[in-house]
């Protein structure tokens, strides 16, 4: 598959993914929305519900006290009326009238009650059984007597009312709220309309009255101010003597975010998803690096097999001269040449082995107690003619003399031939290559240190951090003729962290670069 194909495809998936979150997460936030003005609805109208009964508690406690109070005076005129009427042996009637009582602007503020008793003499008591003769309008006069009878008695009921009504208006907004309601009544009316609206969540309340406040909840703090639902309490009192109710829920939140619990692994679930695709999108644009890292690799390990190839073909030939067999030096050259390269060719095949190492994440090292100087040595003489072929030449400097290492012989050798290799590749053309290549041992541990040192183009201090990574090169700008896929120095850290061993960069940018590895030592 193309990698413009793969774009295209992963950004239809990004766009449908990113709608589909952006869809859940607005209707998340509009159902809290709406699930929050209900909440607010239901606690207003619980409010204004607890508002109502406080005030009809009030209206009846005036009314009954009202009552109450007349009926004793009427009861007191009534008995005083009776005694006098026995001891005279006549009637007394008691009359009552109310007279308005009118303010200097003309307003009715009240009543007032005139009593009044009447004696008249007493008539004649009449027999219990009467003839139907008797009295020729004895129905019509008692029917009057019993509308006047109704009449008093609803002039005095509606002068009660009126008495209470007056008292209502007046009397109670020059209470204090503390005596018109109690906190255990309040608590209990809130409650019970929360409870009939559906919510049963902690409340603390708070009762002010010109922002000051009467009466305050433990839990209810200052902080919590700008989240309360407010309440006036007793509308009708002055606008100067109002008071008004506050409460605030402290676990609101959490009872709206509870409200919606149930949509949350929908969004979960979207989320994995997205992980998920853009974990296979990770992993496809690496399969496909993969894919292609293999080709230039094969690519490139044809280029490097024929080199030594070539040499030992070359050699071979001239051990066909007859005048090198009677040359024992330049016989024991070729030989070794011969010997130097079939062993490089090992190494170049060895190197098709480290797509599988890592792979696997492991490698298999064969441990052995070997010289470095031995090993770096054995390099350099391998590696001349190759630097020498563009016009360089190679130094070594042993000054370590601790320098027995347990190591694989093989990996190891690849290490210091990939330092090397790079050092050829990355060269700058117009300066001769000059490769140094050091041992040495410090006074105050075992262990041995190699470096590996060139002339060439050098590597930003922002990118040798990242050197070692898997397949991350650096860039060489408009040069061409460097191949490779990012897995030379990434395999050399690894092989030597197998050893136990530490490796580092120096670098800059224009004068070269130096690998310096360290390894412990075997007394």
């Amino acid at each position: 598959m193309r990698k413009s194909a793969i774009w295209i495809l992963a950004a239809i998936m990004a766009i449908a993914f990113f709608g589909l979150l952006w869809m859940q997460v607005t209707y998340f936030r509009t159902t809290i929305r709406l699930r929050s003005g209900q909440f607010d609805e239901a606690v207003s109208r619980s409010l204004y519900q607890v508002s109502q009964n406080l005030e009809n508690d009030q209206a009846k406690k005036y009314l009954e006290d009202g009552i109450e109070s007349a009926k004793k005076s009427y009861d007191r005129q009534m008995a005083a009326a009776m005694a006098a009427s026995r001891s005279t042996g006549e009637d007394t009637i008691t009359k009552s009238t109310l007279r308005k009582i009118i303010s200097p602007t003309g307003e009715i503020i009240g009543y007032e009650e005139s009593v009044f008793t009447q004696t008249v003499k007493s008539k004649p008591v009449k027999p219990i059984i009467l003839s139907p003769s008797y009295g020729p309008k004895s129905i019509s006069g008692a029917s009057f007597e019993m509308q006047e009878v109704i009449k008093q008695r609803y002039e005095y009921q509606r002068k009660i009312v009126d008495d209470v009504i007056y008292n209502l208006i007046n009397t109670p907004s020059t209470k204090n709220i503390e005596e018109r309601v109690d906190s255990a009544t309040l608590h209990r009316y809130i409650t019970n309309e929360l409870k009939n609206n559906g919510i049963e969540l902690p409340f603390h309340i708070e009762v002010v009255k010109n922002d000051r406040a009467v009466y305050m909840d433990d839990g209810f703090a200052p902080e919590t101010r700008d989240k309360v639902y407010n309440q006036v309490l007793f509308r009708n009192d002055p606008i100067d003597k109002l008071n008004f109710l506050r409460i605030y829920f402290p676990t609101k939140s959490e009872y709206l975010s509870n409200e919606i619990s149930f949509m949350l692994p929908s969004l979960i679930f979207t989320f994995i998803l997205l992980t998920t695709f853009i974990i296979a999108i990770y992993l496809i644009f690496r399969q496909k690096r993969l894919s292609e890292m293999k080709s230039d690799f094969m690519n490139n390990m044809t280029h490097e097999l024929k080199t030594p190839v070539s040499t030992i073909s070359l050699a071979a030939q001239m051990l066909k001269d007859p005048g090198i067999i009677k040359s024992p030096d330049i016989f024991k050259h070729i030989s070794g040449v011969i010997n130097d390269e079939t062993k490089r060719l090992s190494f170049q095949v060895e190197k098709v082995l480290q797509m599988s190492l890592f792979e696997k994440q492991k490698a298999t090292l064969k441990f052995k107690e070997m010289d470095v100087n031995d090993i770096v040595v054995s390099v350099a003489n391998t590696f001349q003619l190759k630097v020498e072929k563009f016009g360089g030449h190679i130094d070594i400097d042993l000054q370590a003399t601790e320098t027995m290492v347990n190591v694989d012989e093989m990996h190891f050798t690849n290490v210091l031939f990939n330092l090397s290799d790079n050092a050829v590749k990355y060269r700058r053309e117009d300066v001769p290559l000059e490769l140094i290549i050091r041992t040495w041992n410090n006074s105050n541990d075992t262990k041995v240190y190699i470096s590996v040192e060139d002339n060439g183009i050098g590597i930003k201090k922002e990118y040798v951090k990242k050197i070692f990574e898997r397949f991350y090169r650096v860039s060489t700008g408009n040069r061409h003729d460097v191949k490779g896929f990012g897995l030379g120095l990434a395999y050399v850290k690894k092989i030597v962290l197998d050893h136990k061993g530490t490796i580092k960069a120096e670098s800059e940018l224009g004068k070269g670069t130096k690998f310096i590895i360290c390894l412990p030592t075997i007394k």
